[in-house]
């Protein structure tokens, strides 16, 4: 009888302890960016759809975790599943930084196409280090903030320019400018003691984080859409059984397509909001154009150079060849 009972009871245990499988997926970005808000949707969707057997709880704006430790957390099991941006592990391996290539990919279209021609490498990647991509989204294309006016690329020589990757400090001292690593949370408080002066970032982080309180002129360069990667712990979805693991990868399908829609949708917006609140938004002179493509023809040669065969691949693949 105390067999039979002990039994029961471990089954029993067992049954609430799937019932109750949960998940802390921590992002650097703030709860109001709509790359997070999609997260959550991921989230509540995954609940929905699970019946409430795997619940995952998000971690806004680096309060688990700063942005810059969240993907070696995941990595080594700490947290089960995160989102973080992918160029932000362009040091551990080029293939990271792809998307952030200077005038590679200026389009939502464009980069849609350079996102398929570097998925397989980059998931291969991350499945070496135990994760599982489960879906990618891009960011507005990153346009130039500036304190001051911008007329020339003179006029960012000596500046303080933020940096939150390689391919952003290469651009920094090509332009003479001063590289200063600041993660996004931090970048209103560094301009409010003047730690940066000027730095590439979208019109969405511009809103979300009212960067229009201490900076007055906008650039539309248009540089780059670099994307938010949501993973997962492999070890963490292989605990999973079947139905569970149907349900996120569902929820995940819905979450990248929900997300690249409402990014380029959202792009315009932004930037007409950018203007209502105050800021200039400006087309860049010629002479700052021609100078910055220039940086991103000589970036995305270096990148090859870099990345090797399997990086010219992913180009080649990307434009058609």
């Amino acid at each position: 009888m105390k067999k039979m009972l002990f039994c029961l009871s471990a089954l029993t245990f067992a049954g609430l302890a799937a019932a109750q499988t949960k998940w802390d997926l921590p992002t650097g970005y703030s709860a109001n960016s709509f790359q997070t808000q999609n997260v959550q949707q991921f989230a509540n969707e995954v609940e929905q759809l699970t019946g409430g057997k795997l619940k995952i709880t998000l971690h806004p704006g680096g309060s688990l975790y700063k942005a810059n430790e969240i993907k070696r957390a995941v990595q080594t099991g700490q947290v089960p599943a995160a989102e973080f941006i992918l160029s932000g592990a362009a040091n551990e391996n080029p293939m990271f930084g792809v998307d952030s290539i200077p005038f590679l990919a200026t389009s939502y279209s464009a980069a849609r196409r350079l996102h398929d021609a570097a998925k397989p490498a980059q998931a291969k990647l991350l499945a070496a280090q135990g994760m599982k991509v489960l879906f990618s989204v891009p960011w507005p294309g990153q346009s130039l903030y500036s304190v001051k006016p911008v007329n020339s690329p003179a006029d960012l020589a000596g500046s303080k320019m933020r940096a939150y990757n390689p391919a952003t400090t290469r651009i920094a001292q090509l332009l003479k400018a001063q590289p200063v690593t600041i993660q996004l949370a931090e970048l209103p408080q560094a301009l409010a003691t003047g730690g940066v002066e000027t730095f590439l970032t979208s019109s969405a982080s511009g809103v979300e984080s009212k960067l229009y309180e201490q900076v007055k002129h906008f650039y539309t360069v248009n540089a780059w859409l670099p994307r938010n990667a949501t993973v997962v712990n492999q070890k963490a979805f292989d605990a999973l059984d079947k139905p569970l693991q149907e349900a996120v990868l569902k929820a995940a399908a819905s979450a990248e397509q929900r997300g690249w829609i409402t990014s380029e949708r959202l792009d315009g917006e932004f930037v007409k909001e950018l203007a209502a609140k105050g800021m200039t938004i400006n087309v860049p002179s010629e002479s700052l154009k021609k100078e910055l493509s220039a940086i991103g023809d000589a970036m995305t040669a270096d990148w090859v150079k870099t990345a090797g065969p399997e990086g010219q691949a992913v180009i080649d693949a990307y434009r058609g060849r």
